[in-house]
């Protein structure tokens, strides 16, 4: 086979010269998104590179999700839940490639990572603002959270108004009640800066939705979308939880905490408690 027949010929119209247009690397500013690796190590380790964009990575998917918890709240709020379950589709891909993610950052060996890992200080994912403000906006709130961004002004003042906002699943509840449900006044009322706890006055609502599926179709999907998007945080808890364990074993974490046996209390924490105890109701 000739050079040329193993190479393909660049068509005519496509263009290539970008003195004056917006090209993808400018339209992207990889200039600045690539420069923003800057490992500590010293010497440089080899790895560190991978630890870094493993994590500004999920920080970049964090932002979209979001950014689309967001929408889905607001379109909840402008009693759109076609619109609201599209955004909440979208996260829940967003969250299956966070999960494989942890794969990736698995590849370092703990012999790898204590070469770099006491350069790193006491910086420690459990300080990612994102992912407070994602747990927030989906109810698990603790306003001492808070006092880990007192350093970071512009953290702070996110946090601390999703902190006193209604979370998503607030916003759903007050959209059934404004379509005509009968949701029970303490899922409207109750204090929205504080973490959402299980709420029994909920279930006959739930339940009826579950045995009346076809008739309440939207409704019924919503569940299911939001018993997913749970189900989906468990699972990258749990990969988080076992990649720490596979790599360091029960070290204490960078930022203070236990490490592992902190992150395994983690998984008792729930979003939609009624929605999987209705499990345990449906079909007695």
């Amino acid at each position: 086979m000739s050079v040329e027949a193993n190479t393909r010929a660049i068509e005519k119209d496509v263009v290539t010269d970008f003195s004056t247009r917006m090209s993808y690397a400018s339209y992207l500013d990889l200039d600045t998104l690539l420069s923003a690796q800057k490992p500590v190590s010293s010497p440089e380790h080899h790895d560190e590179l991978l630890f870094i964009i493993a994590h500004q990575t999920t920080e970049l998917w964090l932002k979209l999700v979001l950014h689309e918890t967001l929408a889905a709240r607001a379109a909840f709020d402008a009693d759109d839940i076609g619109t609201a379950l599209k955004c909440v589709a979208r996260v829940k891909h967003i969250q299956k490639t966070l999960t494989e993610q942890w794969s990736v950052l698995a590849t370092l060996t703990p012999t790898e990572y204590s070469q770099f890992r006491g350069f790193l200080g006491n910086s420690s994912g459990f300080q990612s603002y994102q992912y407070r403000a994602v747990e927030f906006v989906l109810g698990n709130k603790n306003a001492a959270m808070l006092a880990v961004f007192e350093s970071d002004p512009a953290a702070h003042e996110l946090l601390s108004t999703l902190l006193h906002e209604p979370s998503l699943y607030d916003a759903f509840w007050r959209c059934l009640a404004r379509r005509g449900y009968e949701v029970p006044e303490s899922a409207l009322s109750r204090t929205v800066s504080e973490a959402y706890t299980f709420n029994a006055d909920l279930m006959p609502l739930i339940t009826f939705v579950y045995d009346k599926n076809a008739e309440h179709w939207a409704v019924y999907e919503a569940f299911e979308e939001f018993v997913d998007l749970e189900e989906n945080f468990q699972l990258w808890r749990f990969r988080h939880m076992r990649t720490v364990l596979r790599t360091i074993g029960m070290k204490r974490g960078t930022g203070g905490s236990s490490g592992v046996g902190f992150l395994q209390k983690a998984l008792v924490l729930t979003f939609f408690p009624e929605l999987l105890a209705a499990r345990t109701e449906i079909g007695r």
